[in-house]
């Protein structure tokens, strides 16, 4: 337990380092947004692509270990829409959040930290997980916004949006480079693994610099979202991948620590985006990234047993 959040502590440690350097002014808070820019389209977009571009196809899309974690994921989904309903929040409200209670900070976290800790075995389920939150609860959460206000599901900017996504670009262009089987040339590897490296201190800074600027409002409901992120949603994922799915146990650790990451920054963008929930959205980024200072060490030393 001690030596994994050893192992931990590092990461958070840059975070800590980005919200002092803010909080002082140090860094300047009409910085983090080009910072984050530039971490979401450079950086981590060449990471992703070193990843992809050297694994298999099959070993990125294991459809039962998908299957697993999505069938896990849309149960919490569900229950933080319908707890929500049931509190008498709108459509919308309860859209954002359910989506608060099941999207992970996964693309700026999760890759970086549960690569190094679990080690390069660990990619293809990080990334799978990655896929289907950027895919499959982006486009849910779009389609219930947009049924419930415009009164049609509008795909073309669903398709846009995903489009337009470095994340979801840089993936498919690395699967899709690592399909045709051709080397990397010398300069071009080594310039990409430069710019791969500065993806996790950046993005970790990132992290704590937008945390700085966080408002603590709501936080009734925003302790009950970081619950539901941080305790519920690894809870439900590790049974549906254990006992619904049998996934092997390695990959099933990976699903299960993937969960529990924090709240994801974008989830904030999103509910700034539709001028819903940003004020509980935001407590529960900040609730969810302190707090998982302590939580996700605790499940990956249960993962990692």
């Amino acid at each position: 337990m001690v030596g994994i959040f050893l192992q931990v502590l590092p990461f958070f440690a840059l975070i800590v380092l980005g919200w002092g350097a803010c909080r002082v002014r140090i860094f300047p808070p009409e910085a983090t947004g080009h910072l984050t820019k530039f971490i979401f389209f450079f950086p981590l977009s060449a990471m992703l692509f070193k990843f992809t571009s050297e694994l298999d196809l099959a070993q990125v899309f294991h459809w039962r270990f998908v299957l697993a974690y999505f069938v896990g994921s849309l149960s919490v989904w569900a229950l933080g829409f319908a707890v929500a309903r049931l509190r008498g929040e709108g459509v919308a409200s309860s859209a954002i959040e359910a989506q608060t209670g099941m999207v992970g900070n996964t693309g700026f976290l999760g890759v970086p930290m549960l690569a190094a800790i679990l080690g390069a075995q660990a990619v293809a389920p990080i990334l799978m997980v990655l896929c289907v939150d950027l895919i499959g609860f982006s486009v849910l959460f779009t389609l219930v916004i947009n049924v419930a206000r415009h009164g049609r599901a509008q795909i073309s900017v669903m398709a846009l949006g995903l489009l337009k996504n470095p994340m979801i670009v840089s993936m498919a262009a690395g699967l899709a480079w690592s399909s045709l089987h051709l080397p990397t040339p010398e300069p071009a590897a080594r310039a990409l693994s430069l710019l791969a490296a500065a993806a996790t201190p950046g993005a970790l800074f990132a992290i704590g610099a937008s945390l700085a600027q966080l408002r603590l409002t709501r936080l009734g409901p925003a302790c009950w979202l970081s619950t539901i992120k941080l305790v519920i949603h690894p809870a439900v994922v590790g049974l549906s991948a254990v006992w619904v799915f049998h996934i092997a146990p390695f990959e099933a650790g990976v699903m299960i620590a993937a969960a529990a990451l924090p709240v994801a920054g974008n989830v904030y963008m999103l509910a700034q985006h539709y001028g819903v929930g940003a004020e509980r959205v935001s407590a529960a980024i900040f609730v969810s990234t302190v707090v998982s200072i302590v939580t996700l060490p605790l499940i990956l030393a249960h993962v990692t047993m």
